[in-house]
């Protein structure tokens, strides 16, 4: 009988234990990317032990509605869910309690007299603190908003598993606005956007609020971002009617606990299209006093609007030069008409003319920098990273370091237009840290871009940074969950610019797939290869703006067919049966003498100038001997075949972290990772196979022959291609 008995005891534990897997199972929710890197995911248990040894309660003064409110709800979220701790507020003094708040809000941190005064705003202090013979932690800020900065920061503490014991951090933002820009229609599409539509549901604004509005504004917040600006660059001037300012301001109002304002374009034409003026010309009274009326028409409705965001005069957009002014009188007029209610324009330099001979690299150098010195103090000039439009790689652009009197911010690129959509996985964190520490040498050596960006270089007060955003609706926000962390990486580069890439993507990593070492060294080698390698099955060497017309999806370095020249590939390459490369230089175009001369003077040398910018600046026969005792043609051929080889091997890499990541993101990620790695294949055998035809070299050895004809290639439009679901995985091509 006892036998019988341990037998069924026995199975009744096992049952149990069954049961408790499947109702483990059953309640976790599935990894579909909504929650980003804000997953307050329970800790392992021996770290969360420790971290409530020192946290275990918190206090914090309320004013409803506010910042405050926010803060307390998302530290009480995130320590239920990291370590299992039900915290009310306003606890008394203990051991292990977390004080949270301002010196006026709260006399605990008034009494510590802690250095809070060079803090802007938005920064804050967390540190170890005793009182009353009791050990806290203290978060502290000049204002609600940098609590709420520094309450994120302390999460991603826990969540990165950092030892919190004896903290002294002080941060505050390098740059002042920190902002994202939608590409979002009123229609509800997105130009340029590869992540579903715009989150903005315009039908149903004012009236309904998405709960989508609210995360998108705690994952913004939780990285630094402060500003939005919601519509097309390409305007429509409906969003300044009556109706869409309280669309927007509905958005505000959920915006602005978060520390974010909102921004929009503005359609130049607006007074003519809106207000039935016969003109939008600048120096006209009428049109001044419109726009006067329209901005305090917007701030009664939206108190702490930030601004607009311009298009002017290029790519069709109207402009002040449809009426013989210039950019200086068009952004000047608007600045004034919201100097008096602190809002700001930022007047895109994103402006180019088609004319004989004449080179679309410097076309916004030649248009705007005669001007330095005129803008009013509350415009911000809103210059490209590089000098063409957001290639996989450009060097800096010549404008950073030619206006020391102007306020400039760079303008970045989240969502790949040119670089994949959100089909390739590339981690955009390192070309952007390349332009950032790019050396303009205005003001001698070291006079880097972030100098430019941040102030520091030339003394400006108002500072800025945009980003053009990558999100949608799609559950996952980004259309590929890797680029997630592309939004992530550029809320921290706002932030502090010296942040290195490697901890950016260790931090997104262990806050959003995997906190296990191997598997974070792993990931992290994939993301940090990722641009360099892209770039070299796509653009290696300097080459650009070899994509597929309209859509920029695939190559087709061919091309020739718009009746723009600087639209057409062909432009760009120049290649011949005697070399390929546009020459920047004295013999060609001469744009290389709008840099510095120490930066003008490298890219002029062709033994000098870095590879990676050589045919961007140098038109260089097939034969020359690189650095590398290669000739040009060898070089170019295996730096495709090495992306090749990358997109490969990283599918082969991800293949080791099966079982590793939950499966619903491993299984999207891979499917992503084919259509990359037959991307890659048709970049190299399509570039290859065209160049070839010029030159008439055989490939270097290591290099894949094409398993198509230039014609085959020719023909087929990759996007089309894969929207059709033909030749998607194609055999041929894996």
């Amino acid at each position: 009988m006892r036998k019988k008995a341990k037998v069924k005891s026995k199975k009744a534990k096992i049952f149990i234990a069954i049961f408790a897997v499947m109702l483990l199972f059953s309640t976790v929710k599935a990894e579909d990317g909504y929650r980003l890197w804000l997953r307050y995911d329970a800790l392992p248990e021996q770290n969360a032990r420790i971290y409530r040894k020192q946290i275990n309660s918190i206090y914090l003064n309320l004013t409803a509605g506010t910042s405050a409110d926010v803060t307390l709800d998302e530290l009480k979220t995130g320590l239920k869910g990291l370590l299992g701790l039900d915290i009310a507020g306003n606890s008394p003094i203990k051991n292990g309690l977390l004080i949270v708040g301002t010196p006026k809000s709260t006399k605990y941190i008034a009494d510590l007299k802690l250095p809070l005064g060079n803090l802007s705003k938005e920064g804050f202090i967390i540190r170890s603190a005793t009182i009353q013979n009791k050990k806290v932690t203290i978060i502290a800020a000049n204002d609600e908003i940098g609590t709420l900065y520094g309450a994120f920061h302390f999460l991603r503490l826990l969540q990165t598993l950092q030892p919190i014991s004896n903290l002294n951090i002080t941060e505050k933002p390098k740059i002042k606005l920190r902002m994202l820009n939608h590409w979002d229609n009123l229609d509800g599409s997105i130009e340029r956007g590869y992540a579903g539509k715009s989150l903005w549901k315009w039908s149903e604004l004012p009236d309904k609020i998405d709960s989508r509005y609210r995360d998108y504004a705690r994952a913004n917040a939780s990285i630094g971002i402060n500003a939005v600006s919601l519509n097309n660059v390409n305007a429509n001037a409906q969003i300044l009617t009556p109706e869409y300012l309280k669309k927007v301001a509905a958005i505000a109002n959920v915006f602005r606990p978060y520390g974010i304002k909102v921004f929009f374009s503005a359609r130049f034409s607006a007074p003519m299209e809106l207000g039935g003026l016969l003109t939008a010309d600048p120096f006209d009274q009428g049109v001044k006093n419109w726009w006067k009326q329209k901005a305090a028409e917007i701030y009664l409705v939206i108190p702490n609007f930030g601004g607009f965001l311009v298009k002017a005069n290029s790519e069709g957009q109207p402009g002040p030069r449809t009426y013989n002014r210039n950019h200086v009188d068009g952004a000047n007029m608007l600045a004034e008409a919201l100097a008096s209610h602190g809002g700001i324009v930022i007047w895109r330099a994103f402006v180019y003319d088609m004319k004989p001979g004449y080179d679309r690299a410097g076309a916004a150098y030649e248009n705007l920098q005669p001007f330095d010195g005129k803008f009013a103090s509350n415009v911000l000039l809103q210059v490209k990273n590089g000098p063409i439009d957001f290639q996989p790689r450009e060097p800096f652009h010549p404008l950073f370091g030619a206006m020391p009197k102007t306020n400039m911010m760079p303008e970045l690129q989240i969502t790949q237009e040119y670089l994949g959509f959100s089909n390739h996985l590339v981690f955009l964190a390192d070309m952007w840290r390349e332009v950032l520490d790019s050396d303009t040498f205005a003001k001698g050596k070291g006079s880097t871009v972030a100098k430019v960006a941040d102030g520091t270089l030339f003394g400006s007060k108002l500072t800025g940074i945009a980003g053009v955003a990558n999100t949608g609706t799609d559950q996952n926000w980004t259309g590929h969950d890797f680029l997630q962390a592309n939004w992530y990486s550029f809320g921290r580069l706002a932030w502090n610019h010296e942040i290195t890439s490697q901890q950016i993507a260790d931090e997104w990593i262990k806050m959003t797939l995997t906190r296990e070492p191997k598997e974070v060294a792993l990931i992290s080698k994939i993301l940090l290869t990722s641009h360099n390698e892209l770039v070299n099955y796509m653009t290696p060497l300097g080459l650009h703006h070899q994509m597929w017309g309209g859509h920029h999806y695939g190559p087709a370095p061919w091309w020739n067919t718009y009746s723009r020249d600087d639209w057409n590939p062909t432009y760009y390459n120049k290649a011949d049966e005697k070399g390929i490369g546009f020459d920047r230089t004295k013999t060609g175009s001469n744009t290389v003498s709008q840099y510095f001369p120490a930066v003008r003077d490298e890219f002029s040398d062709l033994k000098r100038i870095p590879d990676k910018y050589l045919l961007w600046f140098q038109h260089v026969p097939w034969t020359y001997k690189m650095k590398s005792g290669k000739t040009l043609w060898e070089e170019l051929a295996l730096h495709y075949q090495n992306g090749v080889n990358w997109a490969r091997q990283t599918r082969k890499d991800w293949e080791k972290l099966k079982g590793k990541i939950d499966d619903e993101r491993f299984e999207r990620i891979s499917r992503k990772l084919a259509i990359q790695e037959r991307d890659a294949i048709w970049w190299k055998d399509a570039s290859l196979s065209y160049f070839q035809s010029l030159n008439q070299l055989p490939l270097p050895k290591g290099v894949e022959k094409p398993l198509k004809t230039l014609e085959d290639y020719k023909k087929i439009d990759l996007l089309d291609d894969f929207a059709r679901g033909i030749g998607s995985f194609d055999e041929n091509h894996k």
